[in-house]
């Protein structure tokens, strides 16, 4: 990988076939590590994992309450 940039650009250029594109941004913030979400807020999350590759493809939502 030649650079952040090169990634975002690459990205950028992507569309669908319907036309749906994509915009990107670089976010430079340090994220805290280990922080954990607690099992009743991860039950009121909507996730539905994708056919192809279901633990890296997958749709999150808030559920409907």
């Amino acid at each position: 990988m030649q650079s952040y940039e090169t990634v975002l650009k690459y990205i950028q250029t992507t569309k669908t076939s319907t036309g749906l594109r994509v915009k990107t941004c670089l976010v430079r913030k340090n994220y805290a590590k280990g922080e954990k979400i607690s099992a009743s807020d991860m039950a009121r999350l909507a996730l539905i994992q994708h056919k192809t590759l279901p633990k890296w493809n997958y749709t999150l939502a808030p559920s409907k309450m």
